[in-house]
């Protein structure tokens, strides 16, 4: 039986562990893409993969995807209310992994009986198959996500 996973992109483009080793990489979401494929980070080829992005596709004209990977652009709403439509009207919700470090995420997708897996659980698979070890990884007290929502709180307080 296949699994769907479903994949939070800028969560992982913007985590340590992806963004050191791709950030002299002009399109980081080609290259999350071929880092999923080539890693295979998803397990077997019968696993469907849908990454999705927030926003629009830009206007360079790049082929996201093919036919192994279905990129998703949220645009006017949040990659995470996406995620959230997704996993609501999926048929087979035990089948669905959301790949995010979203809190909130993790709540709702483990709520509607689907499985979550942060980043590191999803990224560090490929560490550990190029022989690192867990302490080499780099390891943040807080997600993106989080500090990205501590940084917002925080201009709201300070900068009036």
């Amino acid at each position: 039986m296949s699994l769907l996973y479903i994949i939070d992109g800028y969560n992982i483009i913007n985590h340590p562990l992806f963004s050191r080793t791709h950030k002299k990489i002009k399109n980081t979401q080609i290259a999350l893409l071929e880092f999923i494929k080539t890693g295979k980070l998803t397990g077997s080829l019968k696993n469907k993969i849908t990454v999705i992005f927030d926003g629009y596709p830009t206007s360079d004209g790049c082929d996201y995807g093919g036919n192994d990977i279905e990129v998703i652009f949220s645009r006017k709403i949040s990659a995470d209310d996406k995620i959230k439509r997704i996993v609501e009207e999926s048929a087979n919700r035990k089948n669905v992994v959301v790949v995010s470090d979203d809190r909130e995420i993790s709540f709702i997708v483990k709520s509607l009986g689907a499985r979550c897996l942060g980043i590191e659980e999803f990224v560090g698979k490929d560490e550990k198959s190029r022989g690192c070890q867990k302490n080499d990884l780099l390891k943040p007290e807080l997600s993106y996500t989080q500090i990205h929502k501590i940084n917002q709180e925080l201009s709201k307080i300070w900068l009036k």
